[in-house]
């Protein structure tokens, strides 16, 4: 079995999804290869939560330039993990 904190890279902390907290929705950056199974594992390893539904989709490269010098962004896999109503908030967040 895959070590948790290797499919979960970070939690992603924007003006979106700090709104989205308090539907108890948490977005995490993770490996490009993990599927949903192993992201809700991991989360509930992690955390000690339980996962109600994990949504995942793949963030493409971009194109971009410094100076002369082109180039691509790296191709990133972000997940969307929605906790179940009884389970408590993420200690992780509360500060935010």
């Amino acid at each position: 079995m895959k070590n948790p904190h290797d499919i979960i890279k970070s939690p992603i902390i924007t003006e979106r999804s700090s709104e989205m907290m308090a539907d108890k929705k948490y977005v995490f950056e993770v490996d490009l290869r993990s599927n949903k199974t192993e992201i809700k594992q991991a989360i509930e390893q992690i955390f000690k939560v339980k996962v109600a539904n994990v949504n995942t989709l793949r963030v493409p490269a971009k194109p971009k330039r410094y100076g002369r010098y082109s180039g691509y962004t790296s191709e990133w896999k972000k997940a969307i993990v929605t906790l179940s109503a009884d389970s408590k908030e993420l200690e992780f967040f509360e500060s935010v």
